[in-house]
């Protein structure tokens, strides 16, 4: 072959190329020989924004729990936990000053532009205001401006309308609704809007007798189980036996002991056994062992010596003699069939310390009471019609 050079001269032989050897001038197959093998060192790492990461674009795969497939390193990026922690703290209306920018904007030991650096900082700023203005309105309007609060007028004139079994629901409605329910007017008015002329009621449940402030709260509860219906019902249904041995007296009080003899239809006479307990008061997480209390205008009218008592009423056939149990715990009650299996008979134990939950009671160290033939196993609340309370009350 030949060439004709640029000048028109003469011809110019063409020199043949050089043989390529095969270890060192062929390229790999499946690789461009064009492309160039970068050195380790000189790799560019990405620019990284801490602005760019938030709560919403956290992964699964950042965790160490993950696929180790897809994450080979088992642990959280050091720039994604210092950018996730600062949004955090920004959300929690923290200072942007209490962690160092370096440390946000360090991508394993390189920092950022400075422009990125002033992106961060100005976003930061921005919700670190917006934070103080929304806590600077919260401390403006602490109890919130998603109601209206009405005067407690209005609310004593819907307790007018108000159910006896309603009272807790509407109590829990606000703060001046459960005033309301405080108040001597509102007991006033719902003794005297169920107020019977039929009704049987005791001398202190009468009219001329509630016009005293002193326990009206409870004597006008103990007035509606005996003229309101629906609450009449409840107190007759009771059978003679229960039908499951009530566990509501676990860990009460023996304040009272007294049995009597009851003259009846039958021949021989029976004989009434009565215990009168008080409740073991709930005892709250908080250091405050007190509930909710009424206002100190309206103590006398909440006043109640029967608070969280009762009665357990059991009648047998014959006389049987029990040893002193007041001022001591009652641990254990059982109602079984008696040995002559036309009957019923009753076990109690008596403990001078509550049992703790969980624990069953020692009976080598208690007291038992074991009544048998038993006629009748009543458990009256303070607020039953049969339930004894003074006149002076």
């Amino acid at each position: 072959m030949v060439s004709r050079g640029a000048g028109g001269g003469g011809a110019v032989p063409a020199v043949p190329a050089a043989p390529l050897r095969p270890g060192r001038d062929m390229a790999p197959r499946g690789r461009p020989a064009a492309a160039a093998m970068p050195k380790r060192g000189a790799r560019k790492r990405l620019k990284f924004r801490a602005d760019d990461v938030c709560s919403e674009r956290v992964t699964v795969a950042d965790y160490a729990n993950s696929d180790p497939a897809v994450v080979k390193s088992g642990r959280v990026k050091k720039a994604v936990a210092n950018a996730v922690q600062q949004e955090v703290k920004s959300l929690c209306g923290l200072e942007a000053s209490c962690v160092p920018a370096e440390e946000v904007l360090s991508v394993s030991g390189e920092s950022c532009d400075s422009s990125d650096e002033m992106d961060t900082k100005e976003s930061i700023n921005g919700r670190t205001a917006s934070r103080k203005k929304k806590s600077k309105r919260h401390k403006e309007d602490p109890d919130g401006g998603g109601g209206e609060e009405y005067p407690i007028d209005i609310w004593l004139l819907l307790a007018s309308y108000i159910r006896p079994e309603d009272i807790v629901r509407f109590s829990l409605i606000c703060k001046k609704a459960w005033t309301v329910t405080c108040t001597a007017a509102f007991w006033t008015r719902l003794y005297r809007r169920h107020y019977s002329l039929d009704a049987y009621l005791p001398l202190r449940l009468r009219p001329e007798s509630m016009e005293k402030l002193h326990c009206l709260r409870a004597c006008v509860i103990r007035s509606l189980y005996h003229m309101y219906e629906p609450f009449a019902s409840r107190v007759s249904r009771n059978p003679a036996i229960p039908d499951s041995t009530p566990s509501t007296l676990k860990n009460s009080r023996c304040l009272l002991f007294w049995c009597k003899k009851i003259e009846g239809n039958r021949q021989e006479a029976m004989w009434e056994f009565n215990f009168k307990f008080k409740k073991q008061s709930p005892r709250f997480k908080s250091k405050c062992c007190k509930g909710l209390q009424p206002p100190i205008q309206y103590e006398e009218v909440h006043t109640n010596p029967d608070q969280d008592c009762c009665l357990l009423q059991i009648t047998t056939f014959n006389f049987i003699f029990v040893p002193i149990v007041m001022g001591m715990t009652f641990t254990l009650f059982t109602i079984n069939v008696s040995t002559d299996m036309r009957h019923h008979r009753v076990r109690l134990v008596f403990q001078d310390a509550p049992v703790r939950n969980g624990k069953k009671p020692r009976l080598e160290q208690g007291v038992q009471v074991v009544l048998d033939p038993v006629h009748s196993v009543r458990l009256l609340d303070w607020w039953h019609p049969q339930y004894p309370f003074s006149p002076k009350a």
